[in-house]
């Protein structure tokens, strides 16, 4: 290869081509694993189910090694070169108990770290047959209550509550369970998950989005109530980003696993999200998950606050300093309290716009309640079902106001089947506070796809074609229109794309004068057939 020394170029690509490399291979290699160890362990196990073991007994490891590399680094700094804190006995560790609660927000104990419970079951297997769901059980209970009275108590409440070590599912004795989770400590040990210093991907983080996917893939519509796919969370999050290096908070009202959340730590890095990771949940499996994830990709505690409440009747969050990023994807068309709720209109989210959403149909009601959370200079992208588009009655009335007020930046319509459990064609509304234009882009993206296995997928490519028309706001043929409050009025505050982008017709063009030329051929070669079969009919006759 030649080498350019003027500028180093090419020096610089081949060590992106090698990092790169390294990544995908260290991907690879922990895919497998995790596809190894799921598919060995899960058994009579529901794939789905058998999730929460997978992925608690990661969170476990990550803690016991982040605890451990934390302390060990801190007295190596302090010239301890010979430090271990797995070594330790718990009577001198107890000591340090205060302040690393204070400081990491939880304590584990030398004897309860992960790695250690893992070497006592496999040096004693009789032990483990008999005391180790006993003994996992308590360890998690000392950690979650190694934080009750510190400012991280309720990020670790309830944490391990779906890691049943005591289910039938598991075995149906108890040293048939027990034999099961040894094997899902071995397995997650031996994981390549290196550590956060040495390994070029974020592994417990990617072990865990490999999981979600794998996992709800097979989840059937529960799946999507997990976990938005991440191409359609980096969309999100680069549409809501654009022209920023740097947001003050990042916000998702139905936040799920919190994919979309931690979505804009890969997109703005750590130092882009200055003060943390909101959300709400109402599911309570989903809102451990979330957090879960939040611990796996190394936010601690005090950057994140995810709330397990109803986001429409009893929202949290009040007294926080409005969201520069909102990111969602809101379940579709669900009940909610609505005008059975008299407060309700009265809320100061749902008031401006004069109505409520319908009972049977929530989705304007997350809208709105996004809107009055979104800082002046800030972003919310969206997914929404199509039908809140264009259907009339209170729905309308909302759109109504939300165009009024010059609120709807932009609505894409997406391909189908992009998400877990539906194949509908789903769409993304985006929506500022500080618009510098009275008019609202249309882009019609769906056929910005490829086909893989079962479902649609954005590749990077399609989704800086998205990004690009959005951020340039101009007119492109048959994919984007930038339609004024007129035009969108004189349609009734229909928002369907497809009443704003005309779609290119593809269908073949005929020529009439040579296709009436082709016809005329083909009745004269009929004729002549016909006299020829006259001809040959008359012939044996006579």
């Amino acid at each position: 290869m030649q080498i350019l020394r003027t500028h180093g170029w090419t020096i610089k690509l081949e060590e992106k081509r090698m990092v790169d490399t390294k990544k995908e291979q260290e991907r690879d290699e922990l895919h497998r694993a995790i596809w190894a160890i799921a598919d060995e362990l899960r058994g009579a196990v529901d794939g789905w189910d058998f999730k929460n073991y997978v992925l608690g007994t990661m969170f476990y490891r990550y803690i016991s090694e982040n605890l451990t590399s934390y302390i060990n680094n801190g007295e190596i700094e302090a010239g301890n070169t010979d430090f271990d804190f797995a070594q330790m006995s718990d009577e001198e560790a107890e000591e340090a108990r205060e302040g690393l609660v204070e400081e990491k927000g939880f304590f584990i104990l030398p004897s309860e770290l992960f790695s250690n419970i893992k070497q006592k079951s496999n040096a004693d297997m009789e032990w483990a047959k008999a005391h180790l769901n006993e003994k996992l059980e308590a360890i998690f209970c000392h950690i979650e209550e190694s934080s009750k009275g510190s400012e991280a108590e309720s990020d670790f409440a309830g944490l391990f509550a779906d890691f049943d070590v005591n289910s039938n599912k598991l075995g149906s004795t108890v040293a048939k369970r027990n034999e099961k989770l040894v094997k899902l400590l071995n397995g997650v040990a031996d994981m390549n998950l290196g550590s956060v210093q040495d390994h070029d991907i974020d592994a417990f983080g990617d072990a865990y989005e490999y999981l979600m996917t794998m996992y709800a893939s097979n989840a059937g519509k529960s799946g999507g109530e997990f976990f938005t796919p991440a191409d359609v969370s980096e969309l999100l999050t680069r549409l809501g980003t654009v022209g920023k290096t740097e947001v003050n908070k990042v916000y998702d009202p139905a936040c799920g696993s919190g994919s979309l959340l931690l979505k804009s730590l890969k997109i703005l890095g750590k130092k882009g999200v200055r003060n943390g990771f909101y959300g709400q949940e109402i599911n309570i499996t989903t809102y451990n998950l979330c957090r879960i994830n939040m611990f796996l990709h190394d936010v601690g505690f005090d950057k994140f606050d995810v709330a397990c409440e109803d986001t429409l009747t009893s929202p949290q969050h009040w007294d926080d300093e409005p969201f520069e990023l909102i990111v969602s994807n809101p379940p579709y068309s669900i009940k909610w309290a609505g005008s059975d709720d008299a407060t309700l209109i009265n809320d100061p989210r749902f008031a401006p716009a004069g109505v409520l959403a319908p009972k049977s149909k929530a989705d304007l009601a997350f809208i709105m309640h996004s809107l009055s959370w979104l800082a002046s200079n800030g972003t919310a992208a969206i997914v929404c079902f199509p039908g809140i588009m264009y259907r009339g009655g209170a729905e309308m009335k909302i759109r109504q106001y939300l165009v009024d007020n010059n609120f709807i930046d932009c609505v894409i319509q997406l391909p189908s089947n992009l998400f877990f459990g539906t194949s509908i064609a789903t769409c993304i509304m985006v929506m500022k506070k500080n618009k510098t234009d009275n008019r609202t882009l249309f882009i019609d993206a769906s056929n910005e796809c490829i086909k893989v296995t079962n479902n649609n997928k954005l590749t990077p490519e399609n989704i800086d074609r998205i990004v690009d028309i959005f951020t340039k706001r101009e007119e492109v043929k048959h994919i984007a229109h930038l339609a004024s409050y007129e035009e969108i009025k004189e349609n009734d505050f229909n928002l369907s794309v497809s009443t704003y982008v005309e779609t290119e017709d593809t269908r073949e063009k005929i020529d009439i004068v040579k296709l009436n030329a082709e016809i005329k051929e083909i009745v004269a070669r009929e004729q002549v057939l016909r006299d020829e079969i006259d001809r040959i009919i008359a012939e044996i006759e006579v």
